[in-house]
């Protein structure tokens, strides 16, 4: 079975403590998800910010409307340089996401690369071409407007 990649990144005028402190809050990450995904965290009395072991339960419609379960396990951290979340259940076969901040002049780039395996072998490689890479690009496009909207346009001015 085919693994793929995807690739995002983004700049912003502000300190990796900045960007960190956001994106290191499972408490925001729906702000960063498109509504009609209808995200919800399911899992209880999570501290405010992410560490390696932590285990977060999600309820999350990424097609059609479908509600399912979605469990990652932060697998990783190093304060204020990157995360790694990987999916323990969900509509992947295999999901693995790293996030990373990187001081640049002026401010911060960060960059996502998620290697995936969609489920349902040929079939799901027939999906990544006609819905998952565009659902990842809709997602990820919300969030980098979401982040804009709070952190601002990056200057290299």
């Amino acid at each position: 079975m085919a693994f793929y990649q995807f690739f995002q990144e983004q700049r912003f005028n502000r300190t990796v403590e900045e960007l960190w402190d956001f994106i290191s809050s499972p408490a925001n990450l729906k702000e960063i998800t498109p509504d009609y995904m209808g995200f919800e965290i399911t899992t209880p009395n999570l501290p405010e910010k992410m560490y390696a072991g932590m285990i977060i339960g999600y309820k999350v419609s990424p097609m059609m409307g479908i509600k399912m379960d979605w469990l990652t396990e932060i697998t990783q951290v190093k304060e204020q340089e990157f995360f790694i979340d990987e999916q323990r259940v969900g509509p992947y076969a295999m999901w693995h996401h790293q996030h990373h901040l990187i001081p640049i002049e002026k401010g911060v780039y960060m960059k996502d690369i998620i290697t995936y395996q969609p489920p349902f072998g040929f079939l799901g490689a027939i999906s990544k071409n006609l819905m998952i890479e565009k659902k990842l690009n809709e997602i990820f496009n919300y969030r980098r407007v979401v982040l804009e909207k709070r952190f601002g346009t990056y200057q290299n001015t």
